[in-house]
């Protein structure tokens, strides 16, 4: 009888927190969602610029297509530093890669739907020109998007998750080709940037929310505070990486002297101003879950900073898939 009380105010206790957690995640969702949605009107208010039919629709399955590449390949990253953590159990959590691979697809068929229909969005099916996919650039690499994902999801889905690694990386290169177009200023110089960091920005935003839900299923113990730290040094590693390759990315867009003027004047400066300040956000509760991981006496105090970084984190793809529906305001 004792044990069952005890039990029954155990659930009781849990209760609040688990209704608290589903209201977080369900406001973030909104949030994620609302930014690409409602972001175009606001960033190019009083710039001049004008504003691309369907700006907020690509952005939103950009956002979506982001957050289902991160998932899967950060997933990769974080089972195989579980793997290797000393004193780890060998308990895993379900793995989300085949839903976030399918959802993937879903996204990439709408974004391919859209340059189908010369980068508009389609009305109807009958605007949708599946045939022209196979003569442009851009329809070659949306298509490999598209197949990439649905070859992720089988593989995921078979006795070999591990397979999915080759069609994400065909996804990432297909997604940094597609960013810059040949008419630019040294495009494969631009798509090297890109590479690196989309790359090492899916390792980051995906492998985390994976380490915290292996944390909680080991429970209390030495292995999760160790699988912490490992991806706490990886996570310094592409932290740098993505700063480095974003500075670079956007000085090849806004030269230095024009910086200051477009990160106010231009949409694209004003959401590329916004991401910085989200990613110092992000930066500061690594360091503080970092700090806790080695200073406090319990380690596993950690996972509290460490799951609202995981929250600004998913404003930070929203705000991602934004910025690449906005005119990039290329100045030579």
């Amino acid at each position: 009888m004792t044990l069952t009380k005890s039990r029954a105010r155990s659930r009781a206790v849990r209760a609040p927190d688990v209704r608290r957690r589903s209201v977080a995640v369900l406001v973030l969702v909104v949030l994620g969602a609302l930014i690409p949605l409602l972001g175009p009107s606001p960033a190019l208010h009083g710039t001049g610029e004008a504003d691309p039919p369907g700006t907020g629709g690509i952005a939103l399955l950009r956002t979506v297509l982001f957050a289902a590449l991160a998932v899967p390949v950060g997933e990769l990253f974080a089972v195989r530093l579980a793997r290797t953590a000393p004193g780890a159990p060998p308990a895993l959590p379900r793995s989300w890669s085949t839903v976030a691979n399918s959802v993937g697809f879903v996204a990439a068929l709408g974004l391919a739907s859209v340059v189908a229909t010369g980068n508009l969005v389609p009305s109807s099916p009958a605007d949708i020109d599946v045939g022209g996919l196979y003569e442009t650039r851009d329809g070659k690499l949306a298509l490999l998007e598209v197949n990439g994902f649905l070859a992720a999801a089988l593989c995921s889905a078979s006795r070999r998750p591990a397979t999915q690694a080759l069609p994400l990386a065909a996804v990432v290169v297909a997604e940094a080709l597609r960013a810059h177009p040949a008419t630019e200023y040294s495009p494969l110089v631009g798509s090297g940037l890109t590479l690196v960091h989309l790359t090492c920005a899916s390792l980051w935003v995906g492998g985390l929310p994976h380490v915290l839900r292996t944390m909680r299923l080991w429970g209390h113990g030495e292995a999760g505070a160790a699988l912490l730290g490992r991806y706490a040094r990886v996570a310094l590693v592409l932290l740098a990486a993505i700063t480095a390759t974003g500075v670079c990315s956007s000085l090849r867009r806004m030269p230095p002297g024009t910086v200051l003027e477009q990160l106010t004047d231009t949409a694209y400066g004003r959401v590329l101003l916004a991401k910085v300040v989200l990613v110092a956000g992000v930066s500061a509760l690594a360091l503080w879950a970092r700090v806790r991981l080695a200073r406090a006496a319990d380690p596993l105090t950690a996972r509290s900073p460490a799951r609202a970084e995981v929250g600004v984190l998913a404003l930070v793809v929203a705000v991602s898939g934004l910025l690449t529906a906005l005119p990039v305001p290329i100045r030579w």
